[in-house]
């Protein structure tokens, strides 16, 4: 039986948030993995991810498609992470999340790869959310190029370097009042590294070619039992003041040039009006984690072993009953 070492996969992608934990996923299963990012020199991170040489980086701008095709030259499976939550400059919706998803799946189609696609709930050809249509014309793009792609749509994402979890608690250690958008909103929050089992179970071919997961966490939060879970999580006691969305959208105007955490745009208010949870026909043909027989790990169980820093005392505070 030939060892996945002689299997060369290419992720796109694979010096973010996701990337990362689907670097190690691959590493963890002795896949030859090629990082295609558009700063190798900044990923230097991911080698310590696999066995020495296992990981290698290249440079590859989704925009360029030459250099798309350089980079996954030879590659057995391409794994196409690439997405952006804000836009910036030449990095716009359109850009990365829609024509850049349609020139990996060409690439990929006329290399003869094999494709996994990461989208989102919540894309919608129709959606008021500019991000959730370039999500479904991304996913329309791949499967016009490679009728057999398997595309995977998270929930929202949580893990140690999420700009999710994180951003509020930060915020809460900041400010004794928070804003609460869309509280009633529904989400099921999903465990980073449940996400990148699944897409190293797709690189495994255990998932079904031509088919469109809904990956989420084990339980259906709305927007406020989030917010109070990361702050009982952190030990912070802070008062949540309600804002219509049009009130959000008001301070999007100026808030979308905000740095970091403060950081709001009219387009994430937009999609906070939606809930974000696993449709029940992905449920009923099984197009879940659990139909992957993955157990999906809740927000309660792995957060605290990364938001223990925004406690006062740090990872020594004992929690509050």
């Amino acid at each position: 039986m030939a060892s996945n070492l002689d299997t060369l996969v290419t992720v796109f992608g694979g010096s973010g948030f996701l990337g990362r934990s689907v670097v190690r996923a691959l590493c963890k299963r002795d896949y030859r993995v090629r990082v295609a990012v558009r700063r190798p020199e900044l990923a230097g991170y991911l080698q310590p991810l696999g066995r020495v040489g296992q990981v290698h980086t290249v440079q590859a701008n989704l925009r360029y498609p030459a250099s798309v095709e350089a980079a996954l030259r030879d590659s057995h499976v391409v794994i196409n992470l690439v997405g952006v939550l804000t836009e910036s400059g030449a990095q716009t919706f359109d850009a990365v999340q829609s024509k850049g998803a349609e020139t990996v799946a060409k690439a990929a189609a006329a290399a003869g790869s094999t494709l996994v696609h990461v989208s989102a709930i919540g894309a919608d050809a129709q959606s008021p959310s500019r991000y959730a249509r370039t999500k479904a014309a991304g996913e329309a793009a791949v499967l016009a190029a490679v009728s057999s792609a398997t595309i995977f749509r998270p929930s929202v994402m949580f893990g140690p370097e999420d700009q999710f979890t994180n951003r509020f608690a930060a915020l809460a250690r900041m400010s004794p009042v928070l804003p609460l958008i869309g509280g009633e909103t529904k989400m099921q929050p999903v465990y980073v590294g449940d996400v990148a089992s699944a897409i190293a179970d797709a690189a495994d071919g255990k998932a079904k070619a031509g088919a469109t997961y809904e990956l989420g966490g084990p339980e259906v939060l709305t927007m406020r039992e989030i917010i109070e879970t990361i702050l009982e999580i952190t030990d912070r006691k802070r008062m949540l003041v309600p804002l219509s969305f049009g009130l959000a959208r008001v301070q999007a105007a100026f808030l979308q040039f905000a740095p970091g955490a403060f950081k709001l745009t009219s387009d994430q208010v937009t999609l906070l009006e939606r809930d974000n949870v696993v449709s029940e026909a992905a449920k009923a043909a099984g197009l879940t984690l659990e139909g992957l027989g993955i157990t999906p790990d809740s927000l309660e169980a792995i957060a605290p072993q990364y938001l223990w820093r925004f406690r006062a005392a740090g990872q020594f505070q004992r929690m509050s009953v």
